[in-house]
């Protein structure tokens, strides 16, 4: 088995016939999955990156998907290290504590990385030229069913009213924070009319959580990454982190301690997951039965999705996948 960088349509959608030829239907249906996880045996030192907070990977935000769990120990018994990274618009902490939560062995991995926590450390350091010239009041866009997130310890100041705002903080798409420290529920739509006079205004944004949707309990959820595109979209200056940033897997790097050549992403979003590999200059498996299993006609876990519709998605979105598995299992 060999690792492949596919930097090139052709090239990506070879590999995804060799994946799909190895995970026939019948008894061996997880041939193929079986095969490239097994690669990483031979290598201790290989670093395995769960990506997407990991939504659509390992679980679906209620439950754990089937296999998944011994996967993971299975790997771990071979000296896999294993890192999260994630579009969490939430601290590093809250997603070990999710995964913890739903049954997941958290020692099995050395840690975990997410764009809420590198947009913490930016605005608490300040010592990026962007950042730096940030003032200190802002707009908070938060959550509310899934509770929103503090901004203590930053020195920030709150405020619902755009004109005394010097920037926007995208952290969720279902409520506005309000200096009181509470947040105020509000509808997509109405988050957006407050964007068109952010924007009249010319403040810049920050979004801790670039993805556009997720999967929860098998639905799609919008994501901050909307309100993003929104706003460049509007004229607006935003600030990604995240993936598909190169920041995000360079800091996932130093902390298991290899380099580009020793490590695979598996992800199930085409534009944040495997482009993100694809600039970090990494290898990746993606993952259909995620994001894009509605677009790839996918209607139940594990079913094995068409070669030329994974291809048509790949050159849609201009990421290339090393390698393509209907499911995280082992």
């Amino acid at each position: 088995m060999y690792l492949m960088s596919c930097t090139r349509p052709d090239t990506a959608y070879e590999v995804s016939k060799l994946s799909r030829y190895m995970s026939n239907l019948g008894a061996d249906h997880w041939k193929g999955i079986i095969r490239i996880l097994r690669y990483l045996i031979y290598t201790r030192d290989y670093g395995l990156y769960y990506t997407k907070y990991p939504f659509g990977v390992l679980h679906d935000g209620k439950l754990p998907y089937p296999g998944a769990i011994s996967t993971l120990e299975k790997l771990a018994t071979y000296g896999t290290k294993m890192v999260i990274i994630s579009n969490s618009s939430r601290r590093a902490s809250s997603t070990i504590e999710k995964l913890r939560s739903l049954g997941f062995d958290t020692s099995l991995f050395v840690g975990a990385i997410t764009s809420g926590e590198l947009t913490h450390e930016h605005l608490l350091r300040r010592d990026d030229p962007w950042f730096a010239r940030l003032g200190r009041s802002c707009i908070h866009m938060t959550w509310n069913d899934r509770g929103a997130i503090s901004l203590e310890g930053l020195g920030l100041q709150v405020v619902d009213n755009v004109e005394e705002a010097e920037f926007i903080i995208a952290h969720g798409t279902e409520a506005l924070g309000l200096p009181s420290g509470a947040a105020l529920p509000m509808k997509l739509e109405d988050l957006e009319k407050i964007l068109e006079q952010c924007v009249a205004k010319k403040i810049p944004m920050v979004v801790a959580n670039p993805d556009f949707v997720t999967v929860e309990a098998r639905a799609l959820r919008v994501m901050p990454g909307t309100l993003a595109a929104t706003y460049e979209k509007l004229g607006g200056e935003v600030k990604w982190m995240g993936k598909p940033g190169e920041i995000i897997y360079k800091s996932a790097m130093v902390m298991v301690g290899v380099d580009a050549a020793d490590c695979i992403a598996v992800g199930d979003s085409l534009h944040h997951d495997i482009k993100g590999a694809n600039v970090a200059g990494i290898s990746s498996a993606f993952i259909t039965g995620g994001v894009h299993a509605t677009e790839l006609g996918l209607g139940k876990f594990g079913e094995t999705a068409d070669d030329s519709s994974v291809q048509a998605l790949a050159l849609k979105y201009e990421a290339y996948p090393t390698y393509v598995l209907p499911s995280f299992t082992w």
